[in-house]
């Protein structure tokens, strides 16, 4: 029996079935194409077969398409093994923090009540206990350019305090002391305590990161910065800030000068010395009160 008298004897959906049976599509077009009645069908039927022809037929992938697949596929690996090397370094690092906070905060407490304790002593016996000198300064700038020598233009640059209510951290000594003693009528600064440190740091705290002003809204910035300094958190910045450690200098640089606002209630006299009832040079311990109004 030739093509056109099977094609009469077959509908067109047993036919197809046929397809899912094994027969080829070489075996199946002619029928296909004899079996339909419109020439519309009968040319969708034949464009249907030759695009099965060639999906039967094996296609030959070029050689450069093969490197692109396994290239991207090496680097897909690569990268998820980055990733989850990066997870459990970050999970070692959060414990390790976690570690370390309560350890400071553990050092900060053993302090204060050693304090409490030296005092008690002291005034059981009669005496006062002389509190020991203080290692940490906070300056902030509370006048304008106006009027201003270039000496005392270029200390205060060299502070970093180059807008009013500008504050930086600066380290105890003697070159310091000279410092502000010649820039005394446009600042104010004093010794802050553990609650102030913190307050600015994690309120109003900005890093340098590639000559960038970063928020510290992460760990993994100071950790970035400062890592090679064994400083990994916000936590080891406030420690190494408030005890003047070995890096207290790259960590006081890793610290943009702070931006503060105009202090709630005002200044009294910016022209007198704060002894003489003003509000510049040194006013000791009651810097915190003013850092409070600023902060």
């Amino acid at each position: 029996m030739g093509t056109k008298e099977v094609a009469k004897h077959l509908s067109y959906k047993r036919l197809s079935s046929f397809l899912l049976y094994g027969l080829t599509i070489k075996t199946l077009k002619p029928i296909l194409i004899h079996s339909s009645s419109s020439s519309s069908l009968r040319r969708a039927l034949y464009l249907t077969c030759s695009q099965r022809e060639m999906a039967e037929s094996k296609v030959v992938v070029p050689e450069s398409v093969l490197k692109k697949i396994k290239r991207e596929e090496e680097w897909a690996l690569a990268k998820k093994q980055e990733a989850a090397a990066a997870k459990k370094k970050s999970v070692e690092n959060r414990k390790l923090i976690f570690k370390r906070a309560e350890q400071y905060a553990k050092e900060y407490a053993e302090k204060d009540n050693e304090l409490i304790r030296l005092k008690r002593e002291a005034k059981l016996k009669g005496g006062f206990y002389v509190d020991p000198e203080a290692k940490l300064l906070f300056i902030i700038r509370i006048r304008g350019i106006n009027a201003i020598d270039p000496k005392t233009k270029k200390i205060l640059q060299l502070l970093r305090l180059r807008q009013i209510f500008n504050g930086v951290f600066l380290k105890v000594n003697k070159a310091t002391i000279n410092m502000l003693r010649r820039v005394e009528p446009y600042v104010t600064y004093g010794y802050p305590n553990l609650k102030s440190v913190k307050e600015l740091i994690y309120k109003r705290g900005f890093g340098k990161l590639n000559h960038q002003r970063i928020a510290l809204t992460d760990n993994s910035i100071v950790n970035e910065a400062l890592g090679k300094h064994n400083i990994i958190c916000v936590e080891d910045l406030i420690h190494e800030i408030m005890t003047v450690g070995p890096h207290f200098k790259e960590a006081n640089n890793f610290l943009w000068p702070f931006q503060l606002k105009a202090p709630l209630g005002g200044l009294k006299k910016k022209r007198n010395h704060y002894v003489e009832g003003g509000d510049a040079g040194n006013r000791e311990n009651f810097i915190n009160e003013l850092v409070r109004r600023m902060n």
